[in-house]
């Protein structure tokens, strides 16, 4: 398991399809936590929806304040295209703050065709999307740390 032990980190989690979302939630403050990072270094914040936020983890990223940013949300299929272009974007710019900014972004966005599949992804337990991403974080602070020195 990788050591969190004086991190911090900004969790950021989109408010639509909040009772999937608050489970993810959960699973990536108790991960961290696991991990040793402090209650006190782990910093929360919510956004609208998905698609905003990369310009929120960018700004978590670039305040210079955060070692990890976890962004968290969930983006159930519908009967539109609107599923295609939310998950696209939104993963999109995710990965497009973590390289540019060079701040590991842990990605706890699911992207399913129901709700059943979301529920199962943010249920407290070893399978928790939630949990996964902040665990991803924080192995890559560890390894962008490694590899730059």
């Amino acid at each position: 398991m990788p050591e969190g032990r004086g991190l911090r980190v900004a969790v950021l989690w989109s408010q639509f399809n909040e009772g999937v979302v608050e489970g993810l939630r959960a699973g990536a403050e108790a991960a961290l936590l696991e991990m040793g990072v402090s209650a006190g270094d782990i910093a929360f914040a919510s956004v609208p929806g998905a698609f905003e936020l990369p310009l929120a983890a960018q700004v978590a990223a670039e305040s210079g304040r955060f070692d990890a940013v976890v962004a968290l949300g969930a983006v159930i299929r519908g009967d539109t295209d609107h599923y295609e272009y939310i998950c696209r974007e939104a993963a999109a710019g995710l990965a497009a703050v973590a390289r540019e900014t060079r701040v590991p972004v842990g990605f706890g966005l699911l992207t399913v065709h129901d709700e059943a599949q979301a529920r199962a992804r943010s249920a407290a337990g070893p399978d928790n999307k939630g949990a996964e991403a902040a665990r991803a974080a924080v192995a890559m602070v560890t390894a962008v740390r490694k590899l730059k020195s």
